[in-house]
């Protein structure tokens, strides 16, 4: 009957509590105790496992987005205004399921009706007494969607700094027409020097104005935002293997332009504001985008990070959950799928992107962003991993469905890594300058690929005639095969019978000849040899008199070790914690070393099984289990200090006289994706005789 109080629990709380959770005013959707209820039971009956919309942290089920193509901005139709409202539920039962688990209390009885006897009890109790401040999950602070988002991404990379776009530290993304730069600006040769755009080439100098843009040469790929717009801004805040990239994007609901005081350089209004943290060693990346109902950010001041900038920042915490999106409703991994922090395209104006000569062309030097996003070499190969309960949630069905492809023909993959989401499906497109095939489409993607053609040609419409092959430009197509962005040499492009054959394998409707591969990596284990190489060392364990207040207690047992969860070069790390299985037996006669099987099973260290007592110490199968123990002085809700040396962990279990007591330790890493935990398999076993004569 495990789990009966906690049901109850969160019946309660999702018929009395939904007010005093933190949503935006007037967007609180219906939901019934039921849901939550529900929610739970999938959860620990794993029927979750074969639900891909199933959350496997709460068991929450997400809704399905409407049939198209992946957007920057939703559209403000039926459909997706539903969905979005699911969305709202989806989070909400999360944050209920998670604050009742929260808040649930510890005593046996709500969870088991057999209960433990009263040895366990007061061995759980005493447990949580003597090192209650140092048992405590990473992330468990908050239900609130955004601030446990935030707490969850800065346990991975550590601290978050602001996001700012200010004129101090961010880059302006430009806009070119016809190969020159353009901005709006006041035309000083006409009366009352009206706003229009002006055009000024490589060297300067004023070619022309006009008072309408109809296309640029290089029009955003991002198909729900402005076409050519201008004066966005792009910031890149780096930290030793971690870099942080704000993007401010100016746009407009029209998706065009005009000359308005909004599209100036200095004005810090915007309409989209989108955050990316990535980790280049270990691949791990996580987004998130400021509200979706906002009509209207400003970048005069820097903006929170979600989770504020620790636990205990209160005021950051609450600014954050009113302005950033709860929903999760756009699919930015969806874009961002290269395997890196950044999809390098010609809209974004890199010096090595787009450009008849390359880094030499003279326009390149003149207006593109040169080296500000370095190029990163990424392969099919190389670890990549969306961090974020709730964004996985969301989309899960996409991440565990999404693939990286090898182009068959040998023309497209030997410098990227194309997959069969939209890297392959519209940048690929666009790079080559072809329609997406497929040569036997099922239902679903013939609908698919009609709506991601549509949106190719609108983005097609708004590209000059400079920028074809046919024009003075000629840079579209802005790839070819084997010389990759260089058309100085107006190198043949692509065959129609190759992108055929790789266009089938880009919308997954392809053979062996694809080489799919699944595009994001599992969680690492701790210890590890092909991720997490950090290692327990100084494992031991000791008995020690008991305190004068240990009512009922012996000896202490104290069990001592170190380590260092420096995976991925981060040294405020705060993904790991670590399980002790115990086992208590007489001392037999002879006092020899246990045999393996004496020792609690490492299924027994696991949380699958637990069964609270007391705090974090419970049973597990045979065993009692003690659970999510931080290192020693990393208090409850604290933010962990830099640290490149062995941390020091240690715990002090209660011991009877003339008893053996056997224990597993073991690190696990809290996932904060939809594989929740990961457990270490490497044996740490020792044992320790309380003898009393």
């Amino acid at each position: 009957m495990r789990g009966v109080g906690l049901i109850c629990l969160i019946g309660a709380m999702a018929g009395t509590l939904v007010q005093g959770i933190s949503w935006p005013a007037g967007l609180l959707p219906d939901i019934t105790p039921e849901y939550p209820q529900a929610a739970f039971e999938r959860k620990i009956g794993h029927a979750c496992d074969q639900d891909q919309r199933c959350d496997r942290a709460t068991g929450c089920v997400a809704p399905t987005l409407p049939q198209g193509t992946v957007l920057d901005v939703l559209p403000n139709d039926e459909p997706h205004a539903r969905y979005v409202n699911d969305l709202r539920v989806f989070q909400l039962c999360r944050q209920l399921v998670l604050l009742s688990e929260k808040t649930q209390p510890s005593k046996a009885h709500f969870i088991d009706f057999e209960g433990p006897n009263w040895e366990e009890t007061s061995f759980a109790r005493t447990i949580q007494r003597w090192n209650g401040p140092f048992l405590w999950a990473p992330a468990s602070a908050s239900s609130d969607t955004i601030t446990r988002f935030g707490d969850e991404a800065r346990a991975v990379f550590g601290p978050i700094p602001d996001g700012d776009c200010s004129d101090n530290v961010a880059r302006t993304i430009p806009l070119q027409i016809d190969g020159n730069i353009v901005d709006v600006k006041p035309n000083p040769s006409k009366p009352d020097q009206p706003l229009e755009f002006e055009h000024r080439d490589p060297s300067g100098n004023v070619v022309k104005w006009t008072n309408g843009i109809a296309s640029c040469d290089k029009p955003s790929l991002a198909g729900s935002a402005t076409f050519c717009g201008m004066n966005s801004r792009l910031s890149r805040f780096t930290k030793g293997s971690v870099e942080w990239l704000f993007f401010c994007r100016k746009s407009s609901a029209s998706r065009e332009i005009e000359p308005i005081s909004y599209w100036q350089r200095d004005n810090p209004a915007f309409a989209l504001y989108g955050v990316i943290g990535f980790n280049r060693l270990t691949g791990e990346i996580v987004y998130f985008d400021g509200g979706k109902d906002r009509g209207e950010f400003d970048w005069s001041r820097p903006f929170v990070p979600p989770g504020g900038h620790s636990y205990g920042d209160r005021d950051g915490r609450a600014m954050a959950e009113n302005f950033y999106d709860p929903t999760f409703q756009i699919e930015c991994s969806a874009c961002h799928d290269n395997k890196n922090a950044y999809v390098v395209s010609p809209s974004i104006q890199q010096v090595r992107v787009g450009y008849l000569a390359g880094v030499h062309d003279e326009t390149a030097i003149a207006f593109s962003l040169g080296n500000f996003l370095p190029a990163m070499s990424r392969s099919k190969s190389t670890p990549f991993r969306v961090i974020g309960s709730a964004y996985t949630g969301t989309h899960r069905i996409s991440l565990e469905s999404a693939m990286a492809v090898r182009d068959p023909t040998g023309n497209c993959t030997e410098c990227h890594t194309l997959t069969t989401q939209l890297t392959g499906q519209r940048f690929a497109a666009d790079a080559v300058a072809k329609e997406p095939v497929i040569e036997s489409p099922t239902r679903s993607q013939f609908l698919r690929m009609t709506a991601e053609r549509q949106k190719l040609r609108e983005i097609n419409s708004h590209r000059t005639e400079w920028a074809s092959r046919a024009g003075a430009g000629k840079i579209h197509p802005w790839m070819a095969p084997f010389d990759g962005n260089d058309l100085s040499a107006l190198p043949p492009e692509i065959s129609s019978s190759d992108w055929t054959i790789l266009s089938n394998c880009l919308w997954g409707a392809g053979g062996p000849e694809c080489g799919y591969t699944p595009l994001y990596s599992a969680c690492p284990a701790p210890e590890a040899p092909s991720g997490d190489t950090s290692k327990v060392s100084e494992l031991t364990a000791g008995v020690y008199p008991a305190p004068r207040d240990g009512a009922g207690v012996d000896r202490v047992l104290r069990l001592q070790w170190r380590y260092l969860n420096n995976f991925g070069g981060v040294s405020q790390r705060d993904d790991i914690r670590f399980n002790i299985a115990v086992r208590t037996a007489e001392i037999p006669s002879a006092s020899g070393v246990p045999a393996p099987w004496d020792f609690p099973g490492p299924d027994e260290a696991s949380d699958d099984k637990f069964v609270a007592i007391e705090g974090e110490t419970g049973m597990s199968g045979r065993s009692m289990l003690v659970r999510n123990i931080s290192y020693f002085g990393h208090e409850r809700y604290t933010e962990p200090q830099p640290s490149t040396d062995l941390r020091e962990y240690r715990i002090d279990l209660p011991g009877k006289c003339n008893r053996r007591y056997l224990f597993r330790v073991v690190p696990k890493r809290f996932c904060f994706d939809q594989s929740v935990e990961a457990y270490g398999r490497e044996d740490h076993v020792l044992y320790a005789d309380v003898t009393c004569n």
